[in-house]
């Protein structure tokens, strides 16, 4: 960054920081710009394409950002393979990398996120076209041989730090997992499954999502105004779990779940060419091939975490606690509602917090008011907002975050796609826009560039965007992961921010809804739109104890998630995947199966989390340790939030997660440690939180 431009954003830095607040409804410049309509003026003679990429200011655009890429991408790969052995080469192949990430990530993101089709169904071409050639490279046998030329040489391979060793380390496994070991007829059977399994994922994602339909007249009258309408067909997309009519429940459940023969025999396919691909290539299973460089290392590890004995079934600590959340709730459900036994659709949770009440106090303005203060103080980090320019976003709301720190000066930019709009996903999501990396060829470094994708309500003529206690949660979580993104400084884009073990790169975003719901950070931000009144803390405390109320049979459901994935990516089991998910369901989840159901056509993480859902739960475990270790006490301590980005943050994927964990907590955690650190966030003494409730 140039001098000039670095004092600028410094100076807007400190302007920040020393802004004084007129009156209690005043909001500083980021809250005011999220509180705030958007009044974009339109620059006629401006014609810049999507994120600042001058190609991609029409659909037409990705063909040609495609060929760019590939050309580079020819020419990286003849400079790879002519190259000696050294640092170079695996500079070299991280540029490669990056060539073609800096497409494919964006338009991964724009095929699900562009509200015109011609965009949506160019940038899918550019995915499918990218992601083919990136099977090829990974069994080119002249690229490996290179690597491979570096890697087997004592003498270079002691030349190399840490982080160079890792990242070639890395590319070598992305050749191994690719079958490039094999001979020519094996190795064209694992591209062929490779390619296979790009549109079974494709095909099986997209169905996951789609909503059941059934004729009106086969629902009650009285009930059509709440579900959505197509002609003579009520259309269901969800399980309209907060809905507190229990026949409403009981619909969305039974439909929403009933089976599709079509998407099961997509999702006995893939679960088939995945567990063929890895036994192609050397592994025992597809799991077996997951998990290898995550914190668990092997599936045998996690089913092991404790919760289980050698048989498989709960040990009696963890199912004492079950067993008791599972108790309330029968015993709640029959005296609400005599005649219903309790199921999955027939039950509401009732001892939820009124969201309306917590609303007003919980502006959009306000929230990212509370995260900038958050970051100031643990990182001197600010998010500073910024205009963009005519074509650079694809739609007028999405905001635009520069990530500013105090010495460092400017360290990224977060797109913020927040508001609901039609034939959007209704998933809050991170993307990875462009990693951040050293360019050897320019001496200066990429800045990273990520979006973060939510689905709020747009702002009243009355009232700006007011959040519901969940819906600022999972704000606070996603933008864990953009700041795991911007404070991450790798020398190499293959391991940049979330591009690390999948159960290390959720903990930053668990951590986040920790400082959500403590009182000390929320007190900085939260308080009445109108008014200016703070949220009182007798409503926070109100609101984290609602949150340990079923938290139990919650843990347990992700553990019944979790099973139920790595028995799907084991071993084939000669059976369905309904027949499976009975079974699993009845030993390690404390309500019944339904009939004629397939919860598991709706379960899309299998997608982006095969074999790895155990992620979630071995992500909070370390979140819980961390926060207990290091914030509980100060949740605003800049030096400990300076230990937290150089130990976890700073190396994204360039180090072991084991390691980053050891180094943060200064200690390595033993098995015991996790299971300890998700036994202690549940609360079987939630009796008297009942009885305050029904008082």
């Amino acid at each position: 960054m140039s001098a000039c431009r670095r004092m600028f954003y410094l100076v807007k830095h400190r302007s920040l920081l020393t802004y004084v607040r007129r009156n209690l409804t005043t909001w500083s410049p980021v809250g005011a710009a999220f509180n705030a309509r958007p009044h974009r003026k339109l620059d006629l003679l401006q014609k810049n394409g999507l994120f600042g990429v001058p190609e991609l200011s029409c659909p037409a655009g990705f063909q040609v950002a495609t060929e760019t890429a590939l050309k580079n991408t020819e020419r990286l790969v003849e400079k790879a393979c002519s190259s000696s052995p050294g640092v170079q080469t695996v500079q070299c192949f991280d540029q490669l990398s990056d060539e073609l990430c800096k497409v494919a990530d964006l338009a991964d993101f724009i095929k699900v996120a562009h509200p015109d089709p011609a965009f949506r169904e160019a940038a899918e071409k550019t995915c499918i076209e990218i992601g083919t050639v990136v099977e090829k490279l990974n069994t080119n046998v002249e690229l490996c041989k290179s690597l491979k030329n570096l890697l087997d040489n004592p003498d270079i391979e002691a030349q190399l730090d840490p982080d160079t060793r890792r990242v070639a380390d890395l590319f070598m496994f992305d050749f191994e997992i690719s079958g490039i070991h094999l001979d020519d007829t094996l190795r064209k059977e694992a591209v062929a499954l490779h390619v296979k399994l790009l549109d079974l994922n494709n095909e099986f994602l997209v169905g996951s999502h789609m909503p059941n339909r059934i004729a009106r007249a086969a629902i009650p009258e009285h009930l059509h105004l709440n579900f959505a309408t197509e002609g003579s067909f009520i259309q269901i997309g969800g399980l309209h779990a907060d809905s507190p009519n229990d026949l409403v429940r009981e619909i969305a459940y039974r439909i929403y779940l009933y089976p599709n023969a079509e998407l099961m025999g997509c999702l006995e396919e893939l679960l088939k060419c995945r567990y063929k691909l890895a036994t192609l290539v050397g592994y025992e299973s597809f799991g077996h091939r997951a998990l290898k460089g995550t914190m668990a290392k092997t599936p045998g590890y996690y089913t092991s975490l404790g919760f289980f004995s050698q048989s498989g079934h709960f040990h009696y600590s963890a199912l004492s606690i079950f067993s008791k959340d599972f108790k309330m709730m029968r015993d709640m459900k029959k005296k609400l509602s005599p005649r219903h036994s309790v199921r999955d659709f027939y039950f509401f949770n009732v001892y939820n917090i009124e969201p309306s009440l917590y609303s007003p106090y919980l502006s959009l303005g306000s929230c990212m008011e509370g995260l900038n203060n958050l970051f100031s103080q643990l990182y001197g980090v600010s998010l500073m907002s910024e205009q963009p320019r005519a074509g650079e976003v694809w739609s007028e709301d999405v905001r635009k975050l520069a990530v500013v720190h105090e010495t460092e000066g400017l360290l990224g930019y977060i797109y913020c796609d927040f508001f609901h709009r039609q034939d959007k996903p209704h998933q809050d999501c991170h993307f990875t826009i462009r990693g951040g990396r050293q360019c050897q060829e320019t001496g200066q470094y990429q800045l990273p560039v990520v979006v973060l994708m939510l689905s709020l309500p747009h702002p009243t003529k009355g009232a700006p965007t007011l959040l519901t206690p969940g819906m600022m949660e999972n704000l606070f979580h996603e933008m864990g992961h953009a700041m795991h993104s911007m404070l991450g400084r790798t020398r190499y884009q293959h391991v940049t921010g979330t591009r690390c073990a999948t159960d290390f790169a959720e903990v930053p975003s668990i951590l986040m809804e920790y400082f959500a719901t403590d009182y000390r950070v929320i007190s900085q931000f939260a308080r009445h739109y109108e008014t200016g009144k703070p949220l009182p803390e007798s409503m926070v405390a109100r609101l984290c104890e609602s949150k340990k109320v079923c938290g139990a049979a919650d843990t347990q459901l992700q553990i019944f998630y979790a099973v139920l994935d790595q028995i799907y990516h084991s071993e084939p089991q000669n059976r369905s995947t309904t027949e499976i998910l009975k079974d699993m369901q009845q030993k390690f989840y404390g309500l019944p199966y339904a009939p004629n159901t397939a919860w598991q056509l709706r379960f899309s993480h299998l997608i982006g989390y095969g074999a790895k859902y155990y992620s979630y739960l071995m992500s909070r475990a370390v979140a819980s340790m961390v926060w207990k270790q290091c914030f509980i006490e100060d949740p605003l301590n800049r030096e400990m939030g300076e230990r937290y980005r150089r130990e976890m943050l700073a190396h994204g994927g360039a180090k072991e997660p084991m390691l980053m964990v050891e180094g943060m907590l200064q200690r390595r955690p033993t098995i015991g440690d996790f299971v300890d650190a998700l036994v202690s966030e549940l609360n079987p003494n939630f009796e008297t939180f009942i009885m305050d409730s029904e008082g």
